[in-house]
């Protein structure tokens, strides 16, 4: 680019955004895209991604497409440069037919610079035709086409999205090519690639500004939901001057808890806000209206609010769950501290957070709905793949900053916050990068070395054969059927571990994955290879920690986990019981068909954390479902044991939510083995006879024909 053509990008940045030079990264973006070439973008969030394009756009003749899923971004970026002398415009849902066609026309006629589409209207055939015609010979011009939120292109990515994909079938079809720049605050070295592709980008200049926000501090720490209730409380009091935000992972969570700390900061003058999905736009603009305004000084709200906010002055971030990957972690958290004044990120985690978690990923997403049945099992397990990313970063004993500049490849910052504290725990000593909870305070760590290095020996010996579970099984020295049949108890390992539990087990093979010593393929069943540090584990200098479980305080019987409720609960009155979850999974396995009703929505999600296989692939009878399938219309389970048995259940679902609010746990165990028992007699009634009963709203009792020995 020659000099006079950096001068008028110089002017340009001067006259509409009032600065006098570029940020570092900005000049060789700008430089790029003035200069002809496609570009790519790794830029933090507050790195001033959007003047990379902003400021081409209003240089170039003609109008340039950005293509943004964040509807309030694009109404925000318009409203910001309108303020500014700039013609802006944006089509997505929010306008009316009407206001879309006042948009186009007077696009067509020359008055825009810029406009803001999201990636699903591209090839809608009006928005087609218009854009065509634009890049046409004779037309107005389409010279860029920039791309926000680029990682959602790639399904290596965390938030994958369908309609990304139709951007370079939306660039190829216009008669003359534009330049394509794409940008992302946090990507991999593999997302880039994808980007790369799937955008169909040329020999792109690719800018990487580094992901370390060195004014930032990080915190992680477990804890209990009462907890991190009373310590979010306790932080937002003690920083009541401060603007801040604390994501959860639900509505339901950000509804309470916005709730309770609205009640317990009022009289403070402490006014607090809350977004998310399930609220009217109307509700969501004026809540994050008041934010920025700072009319209210904390928001707790969903992923879905911060994107695209522009708020210098965001002083904290808080996690109250766990977010679904470090890329979607690291963009949230960076919405503190834009100004580059210090701020604070804190983490607050427990196992509960996993769970659901895990659940909200066996759902899927809307978006899902789009992918075939391959693609849908692939996003899944890549789902898997970042959520253990995260879950290693939960559990890591050493620097957090260094866990994720490795993740992201910026090994030289990596190496440069690792450096005082090269041993992994944190010491008076090593002071790591000096702005991280691990590398400030003193914990227990447990020295789990040689656990580490068996289990990767033993993959090394078999890679990408087994999946966690089978190899936790074989160290542990299992006497499974399994194991038997493939003679994996005469394998060289087997048994190693045997004083250690499965789980245990399987919770470290997880952190090695995390860490990047073992790796996990994609695919509906995962198997675990090596991993690119695999090789360090043989160096005599290697160690692995991993913070020391806290002791097992006695909990509330109400927080135990439920298949820990029914073990006991069969021993107090003395029936027989299962023995472990291997023995019962391997039962489960081992039959023609599992026999339930919410099989698949309820009981599967709450066995799928600690099963050793896919579930959902055993041979299954959904009892209601089949009688559903028959009748067109669902009946109780209630309703078909009085009828068919004369039994009723022993309760119903709101008396077990009141039992589980008061803690009556006895109570809950007895209600669902009488649930089990009867779905199991219903069936042999249904097999033996070919029917069940069920009564009518007539109050008649009649008879549904049921092949209850047919396989479904």
């Amino acid at each position: 680019m020659t000099d006079s053509m950096q001068q008028m990008a110089l002017d340009t940045l001067g006259a509409y955004f009032g600065y006098t030079s570029f940020r570092p990264g900005q000049d060789r973006m700008v430089d790029a895209i003035l200069g002809g070439r496609d570009a790519l973008g790794v830029m933090l969030t507050g790195a001033g991604k959007s003047i990379c394009y902003q400021v081409p756009a209003l240089m170039l003749p003609g109008i340039t497409f950005v293509v943004s899923p964040l509807l309030s971004l694009m109404e925000d970026q318009t409203r910001a440069l309108l303020a500014a002398g700039a013609r802006p415009s944006y089509l997505n849902s929010s306008l009316t037919p009407a206001q879309q066609n006042t948009v186009l026309k007077r696009a067509r006629e020359g008055r825009y610079q810029l406009m803001y589409v999201a990636p699903e209207r591209l090839l809608e055939p009006r928005f087609l035709a218009f854009a065509q015609e634009a890049a046409a010979d004779g037309g107005i011009g389409v010279p860029l086409v920039a791309i926000d939120e680029a990682h959602c292109v790639s399904q290596w990515g965390q938030d994958f999205r369908p309609a990304y994909l139709q951007i370079r079938e939306f660039i190829d079809s216009l008669p003359q090519r534009p330049i394509v720049a794409a940008f992302t605050a946090t990507a991999t070295e593999r997302v880039r690639a994808d980007i790369q592709q799937m955008l169909g980008l040329q020999s792109p200049a690719t800018v990487v500004t580094g992901f370390d926000r060195k004014n930032l501090y990080f915190g992680c720490e477990e804890m209990g939901d009462k907890a991190k209730a009373a310590w979010v409380r306790d932080y937002v009091i003690a920083h009541s001057g401060e603007s801040g935000i604390v994501y959860c992972s639900t509505r339901k969570t950000v509804d309470a808890l916005a709730g309770e700390l609205a009640e317990a900061l009022g009289p403070s003058g402490i006014r607090v806000g809350r977004y998310h999905a399930g609220m009217g736009n109307d509700a969501r603009r004026q809540s994050q209206r008041a934010f920025i305004d700072d009319d209210i000084q904390v928001m707790v709200a969903t992923n879905a609010f911060g994107m695209g906010i522009d708020k210098p002055n965001v002083r904290y971030v808080i996690h109250n769950n766990v977010p679904e990957s470090i890329e979607a972690y690291y963009q949230e958290a960076g919405r503190a501290g834009r100004d580059g004044d210090p701020a604070s990120c804190h983490l607050l985690w427990n196992g509960n957070d996993f769970r659901m978690r895990r659940f909200l990923i066996d759902r899927g997403d809307a978006a899902d709905e789009t992918l075939d049945d391959e693609q849908r099992a692939w996003a899944l397990q890549n789902r898997y793949r970042l959520l253990s990313q995260m879950e290693g970063y939960c559990n890591t004993t050493g620097c957090l900053r260094e866990y994720m500049l490795r993740y992201f490849g910026d090994e030289a910052a990596a190496e440069h916050a690792a450096a005082a504290g090269a041993g992994g725990a944190a010491t008076d000593e090593a002071e790591g990068c000096g702005n991280c909870s691990n590398c400030l305070t003193q914990f227990e760590v447990e020295d789990v070395t040689d656990m580490a290095r068996a289990a990767v020996r033993y993959v090394a010996t078999r890679p990408m054969r087994f999946g966690k579970s089978l190899i936790a099984d074989v160290l542990h020295g299992g006497n499974t059927e399994r194991i038997r049949q493939m003679h994996l108890d005469e394998d060289h390992g087997y048994g190693e571990l045997s004083s250690e539990s499965v789980g245990r087990i399987k919770d470290i093979i997880g952190q090695l994955c995390g860490r990047g010593y073992l790796a996990t393929s994609q695919g509906q069943y995962p198997v675990v290879g090596l991993g690119p540090r695999a090789g360090e584990v043989e160096d005599e200098a290697f160690t692995f920690t991993v913070k020391r479980r806290a002791s097992k305080r006695k909990a509330s019987a109400r927080a135990r986990r439920a298949v820990d409720l029914l073990r006991e609960e069969a021993e107090l009155d003395q029936r027989p019981r299962v023995g472990d979850d291997a023995e019962l999974f391997e039962r489960l396995r081992a039959a023609e068909t599992v026999v339930g009703f919410n099989s698949l929505r309820f009981d599967y999600a709450v066995l799928t954390p600690f099963a050793p296989f896919e579930l959902r692939a055993l041979p299954s009878l959904d009892l209601l479902q089949r009688i559903k399938e028959r009748l067109n219309y669902r009946i109780s389970l209630d309703n078909l044991g009085q009828a068919t048995l004369g039994e009723p259940k022993s309760a119903d679902g709101l008396q077990d939510l009141q039992w589980w609010k008061e803690g009556r746990c006895e109570e809950i165990a007895a209600y669902c083995r009488k649930d089990v028992d009867l779905t199991r007699r219903l069936y042999l009634f249904g097999l033996r006879e070919g029917y069940l009963l069920f009564t009518n709203k007539a109050a008649q009792r009649v008879r549904v024909p049921v092949d209850f020995g047919q396989r479904p």
